[in-house]
């Protein structure tokens, strides 16, 4: 008999969601097949326990066991590279948005739209970044190193879930929103030529990414995106202190 943490159970079968899961054992299949089986990721599960001792995925549960099934820990750990400060991230196609948001926070985020699964995943083993999606099947493949599927369907939500899950150092206003790079301070007069007249007559400070050359500076909307920023902090904040 499985018992799944309510954060897990929305990944069950709607019928399946209230209770715990009885389970017909075949002797060869692990508990984490098992767990899979039922549709959650792996990914996203913490401790396992049978009959109150924790085991590994690999454990093989047999007749009349009850198995707790919990949630990864929040703020969950990312293993780094030496001289790695912060975890870095992969999202899919989906998650766009996302990406765009999480560069504006400083966080090292790579996107692609027209990338496979295969190859995902191959990136993100060999870069060390954490794969965020909403696609189980690719969290379910099994030379997946890290993932974690995103919660929400608008990128308020989603954002806010990928930072109390992960509680990540952030560098607002450092990086390329457009395509990850860093950004550095330009003096005006390096960028003039590309500026349009409303702009060079309105605004003093730029900065350009040096990867791609797009140059930016606190326009019209810099209001909306200090806000985004204000919460990404707060939210970090309190998941560091278990708020």
């Amino acid at each position: 008999m499985l018992h799944f943490a309510p954060e897990l159970r929305m990944f069950l079968p709607a019928n399946r969601r209230r209770g715990p899961q009885r389970v017909a054992l075949d002797g060869t299949s692990t508990l984490g097949h098992l767990v899979e089986s039922l549709g959650v990721p792996l990914p996203e599960v913490g401790p396992l326990t049978v009959n109150g001792a924790r085991v590994d995925p690999s454990h093989h549960p047999a007749p009349g066991d009850v198995i707790e099934v919990a949630a990864v820990p929040r703020p969950q750990p990312v293993p780094l590279e030496p001289g790695q400060t912060a975890p870095r991230f992969l999202l899919d196609v989906h998650l766009g948005t996302l990406a765009r948001r999480m560069r504006l926070l400083g966080l090292d985020t790579v996107y692609h739209n027209d990338m496979d699964d295969p190859a995902l995943v191959e990136q993100a083993n060999a870069e060390r970044r954490v794969l965020l999606t909403q696609d189980r099947g690719l969290l379910r493949r099994r030379k997946l190193w890290l993932g974690a599927y995103v919660r929400g369907s608008k990128p308020d939500d989603q954002l806010r879930d990928l930072l109390e899950r992960f509680a990540p150092p952030l560098r607002p206003w450092s990086r390329c929103t457009a395509c990850n790079g860093l950004l550095a301070e330009v003096d005006k007069t390096d960028v003039e030529p590309l500026l349009e007249a409303g702009t060079r007559r309105t605004y003093d400070v730029y900065g350009r990414c040096r990867d791609c050359g797009q140059v930016y500076w606190r326009g019209a909307h810099g209001e909306h995106l200090a806000r985004i920023v204000d919460a990404a902090q707060a939210t970090v904040s309190a998941a560091r202190a278990g708020v």
